[in-house]
């Protein structure tokens, strides 16, 4: 069972089993289970895997045989945010036909080539061909297999487009210390931090006295003791988007959960002792919590510090506005033969990330800051932080060991200042952890907005004006909420054609907990109410609802006019052109896998045995982004050590996505190299390159793009040396694969001599090289997205049966981490349409503050997922490639909404569809 949900008196007079047991040594053969849960490609963040291990172990233990229910079953007590569960279950049931002997075949890539074990090359003996599912096994997930695109650009690959095993995959499944937290470094102290019990308050008075003089307290710090630097916390480009509106410690508190004081202490007990002793007399003020009332005469200002840069209107605490506008939509709209008016509300969640924010911080043996932090931003952690801590950027360096969910959630420097300013303080190592009540009432979350669409349209069926507006919820602070509600404005007016279009929004403070980035990054909440919209429309004029989509939806060689009206143009700002466009396809594969034509069925609809049931079938269609065009950038280097093996320097950022086993299989590709020839290393702010990081769905493809661009200089210098040691005037002829040079005679030189050759025998040269890659353009992935719903007419219940998603990302470098981005989103996307919320009470304090209160999905109470992967390919992107993480968060509410309409003829406007409103509206009078 999972250690956090078990008492330690319950644990009297038993045996405890560690996931270590597994472990045989380095190179050992895994276990079967941690096998199949490798090559399954069931890990992605891993840190949940060792508890799924060791849950399926007992549970294979008692039954040998088990049913995908008893696997889901077993697993239910082991939450995931990152997998779905379909590939954990795949692995469970993997693991159980292995432990009886069966022979499973091994897991084919497209064309049936299998797949190769990872760590042959350190193995004494021969490595054996590692078994795949067997024929007999069933999961509720059927994933097409991927296929490659007949286009010219694109030839026949080793290693991209293939399902290699992750390259951290063995260190997860096995337990290894890889975590932020995984550090016990001598003399280390505990951190804490103190939090505001009001909304909003100015603190008169602060007394610590008693808490410093607390034996084990080592310091206690507030407002007093810090200096007051004017900041903004999103991990961003320099220089950060508006408003800057924080400091590290401040008078006056915004919400409840605001930081008020830290302590560092010998223990965690004693450091949680002395928050008890600290003094503070507030002043409360009054508190706003809804976006609309906040903008009002008489509201409370949140913001009137006279330090805060770049708040638009103080005084109505906007803290942001924009407007974007391509073409005269009033005009538009006045020609137009229809006009709909829709308003659909989107609530607030949490990323829910397993591993709550950990940073550790110490003095190197230089006096250098170090940071050791579960970030998805190390590069622009270390350069916010440097002015708050008085430290130089040249004296900090960023650590971001493995991360266990990040989410968006980490796209933030959030408690690393603190953890820093303690360290300062001390002079000792610092461990600050948030408790999981603090991610709800201290981190981030996703932006609450209200969306108005204007839309109008001719009778047939051509969009000829879309007017959107937003109002959405920062919270206490600014943070992200500029980029945030441009996405919004991007992703609600970039799917259809349209010759009229016009963005205005206000982002506005409030006293809730500041929300901030999360996976989606305020496309779901345009895609809800614009797919909703759709919907809407086309019912209302009578067209079939994926035709009238399909009729305007963008298309390849389209302009998409609202990327250069919201700054996201290309280098002329100009639109973005779409080069590659697999949505026709997404929605045909994906109404087949959901058996699309059941919706005219009006038998189908209706349950003889359950006749206060209803079932119906909704869709939307999505479009996403890759990167951010003229701004994101990454860069890599390589080297070429003395067997032919290569090492890959990236800065990118993988928190559980895949991406260095995507970037590896990259520069494998390029140098004619297994996947298991490729040492890759990221994330080090000394030792690996700059990278914006891993936001913005940009890592396979501006990263990628460097490690190819890398690879590729690579590439040259190994050409040339082959010609010198095959005494050629020219690399003409050469082809390089499969570890070796060949020539057009048939001549060959392997790479581990033309290493050796390199730096030992004549014209010594270290074959290396750095590149760096940045893109102006952005391409969109696009999806479509189904989902199967039943409807308890006499509660409001809404039971989803089935979510089916074929997604465009281009080339899938890696098919199973590409299946395991859309699994698990369609899960997390399940929650925000159905379940999820942060709700408060009259004085904003969270009614939420664990996950027995904030529910996300279990193993055994999701629905049947589909994955299909369309194969396009984009020219701009690496062997193809574009972005394929995000896109699974935009279109499950609507495609639920959709699919309760149908069912029951109920139009839910406003996130989540909880049975009380569904009931409600089916019993409207």
């Amino acid at each position: 069972m999972p250690t956090c949900v078990i008492l330690a008196a319950q644990m009297d007079g038993r045996s405890i089993t560690t996931v270590e047991a597994f472990d045989n040594g380095p190179g050992a053969p895994l276990d079967p289970i941690q096998q199949a849960f490798a090559e399954t490609g069931a890990i992605q963040c891993g840190y949940c895997t060792p508890a799924m291990v060791l849950a399926a172990r007992q549970l294979l233990s008692a039954e040998p045989n088990p049913t995908e229910a008893q696997v889901r079953d077993v697993l239910g007590g082991v939450l995931c945010r990152c997998t779905g569960y379909v590939k954990p279950v795949e692995a469970v049931l993997r693991a159980a036909a292995m432990l009886r002997g069966e022979a499973v075949p091994p897991i084919d890539a497209p064309g049936g080539i299998p797949v190769e074990g990872f760590f042959d090359a350190i193995r004494t003996s021969p490595e054996p061909e590692l078994p795949g599912p067997g024929s007999d096994i069933t999961t509720q997930t059927k994933v097409a297999f991927f296929t490659f695109p007949t286009v010219d650009t694109q030839t026949a690959t080793d290693v991209v487009g293939r399902p290699e095993m992750k390259v951290d995959a063995v260190k997860l499944v096995k337990g290894k210390p890889v975590f932020a937290d995984d550090v016990d470094l001598p003399g280390m102290l505990h951190g804490a931090m103190l939090t505001s019990p009001h909304a909003h308050a100015r603190i008169t008075r602060i007394d610590a006295t008693k808490a410093r003089a607390l034996p084990g307290v080592h310091a206690v710090l507030t407002h007093q003791d810090i200096p007051r630097v004017i900041y903004a916390s999103g991990g961003q480009t320099w220089p950060n988007p508006h408003p800057w509106d924080q400091v590290s410690l401040d008078n006056k508190v915004r919400h409840v959960g605001d930081r008020v004081a830290v302590v560092a202490a010998e223990t965690p007990e004693i450091a949680q002792a002395a928050l008890k002793l600290i003094e503070v007399e507030y002043e409360v003020l009054p508190a706003v919590f809804d976006p609309i009332a906040t903008m009002q005469p008489g509201a409370p200002v949140i913001h009137d510090e006279p330090d805060a840069v770049g708040v638009a209107d103080v005084e109505r605490n906007i803290a942001v506005k924009i407007h974007a506008r391509y073409g005269e939509v009033e005009q538009a709209l006045a020609e137009a033969d229809h006009v709909f008016e829709r308003t659909y509300h989107v609530q607030q969640v949490q990323q829910a990330s397993i591993e709550p924010h950990i940073v550790v911080t110490y003095w190197d043996e230089d006096e250098r800051m170090v940071i050791r932090t579960s970030t998805q931003v190390p590069f622009h952690v270390r350069r916010m932080i440097a002015p708050l801590i008085g430290l130089p950027v040249k004296r900090i360096r960023v650590i971001k060991p493995r991360i266990g969910g990040g989410f968006g959630g980490k796209q933030e420097m959030l408690i690393e200042d603190l953890c820093a300013h303690l360290t300062v303080a001390t002079g000792r190592p610092v461990r600050f952890e948030y408790t999981r009540e603090q991610e709800f009432t201290s981190a981030r979350s996703r932006h609450p907005m209200i969306v108005t669409y204007r839309a109008g349209v001719q009778s047939d069926g051509t969009l000829h004006a879309l007017d959107m507006e937003v109002v959405s919820n920062t919270g206490a602070y600014g943070t992200h909420g500029l980029t945030v509600c441009s996405v919004t404005g991007l992703r609600g007016l970039a799917t259809y054609r349209c010759p009229h279009m016009q963005f205005s929004a206000n982002v506005v403070y409030t006293n809730i907990p500041t929300p901030g980035a999360f996976r989606g990054y305020g496309a779901p909440q345009a895609e809800f109410a614009l797919e909703s919209l759709m919907e809407e429309i086309a019912d209302a004029l009578g067209f079939e609802a994926v035709e009238f989509r399909l009729k305007n939806a963008v298309r390849s060689g389209d302009p998409v006019p609202i990327t250069a009206a919201l700054g996201e143009g290309d280098l002329d700002r100009q639109p973005q052109i779409v080069q590659s466009c697999g949505l026709e396809q997404c929605v045909s594969q994906g109404a087949a896998a959901i058996a699309w034509d059941r919706k005219l069925n009006p038998e189908w609809r209706v349950d003889p045995a359950r006749p206060h049931v209803r079932r119906g079938l909704g869709m939307a269609v999505c479009m996403h982004g890759t990167a951010i065009p003229g701004l994101d950038m990454g860069a890599a280097s390589i080297k070429m050590n003395d067997d032919g093996s290569f090492n890959v320097l990236v800065g990118g950022t993988d928190l559980g996505t895949g991406s260095d086993t995507v970037l590896a299989q990259i520069a494998a590709e390029t140098l004619g190299a297994p996947l298991n020839d490729i040492i890759i290393y990221s994330s080090d702010t000394d030792f690996t390159p700059f990278d914006t990081g891993a936001y913005a769905s940009s890592t396979t493809y501006i990263s990628g793009g460097a490690v190819k661009k890398a690879a590729e200089q690579v590439r040259d210098q190994i050409m040339a040396r082959a010609a010198l040691m095959l005494k050629l005037p020219t690399t003409d002829g050469l082809t390089l694969r499969d570890r070796t040079v060949t020539a057009a005679d048939g001549s060959s030189v392997s790479l581990a001599d033309i290493a050796l050759h390199s730096l030992h025998v004549a014209d010594h040269q270290q074959i290396m090289a750095t590149a760096s890659h940045m893109s102006m353009h952005s391409p969109p992935p696009f999806g479509a997205v189904y989902a199967e719903v039943e409807v308890d007419t006499e509660t409001g219940q809404v039971t989803v049966q089935k979510l089916v998603m074929a997604v465009d990302c281009g080339t899938a470098i890696n098919p199973r981490t590409a299946e395991g981005q859309i699994e698990g989103g369609l899960v997390q996307a399940l929650g925000y349409a159905v379940s999820e919320e942060m709700v408060y009470d009259e004085a904003g304090r969270s009614l939420a503050t664990r996950f027995g209160d904030y529910r996300i999905f279990q193993a055994d109470e999701v629905p049947e997922v589909q994955a299909i992967l369309v194969p396009t390919y984009e020219p701009s992107g690496p062997y193809g490639a574009k972005a394929v993480a995000e896109i699974p968060m935009d279109g499950v509410a609507p495609a639920i909404a959709n699919a309760v309409h149908h069912a029951v003829g109920a139009r839910i406007r406003d996130l989540p569809i909880t049975p009380e409103k569904v009931w409600r509206k089916i019993n409207e009078v």
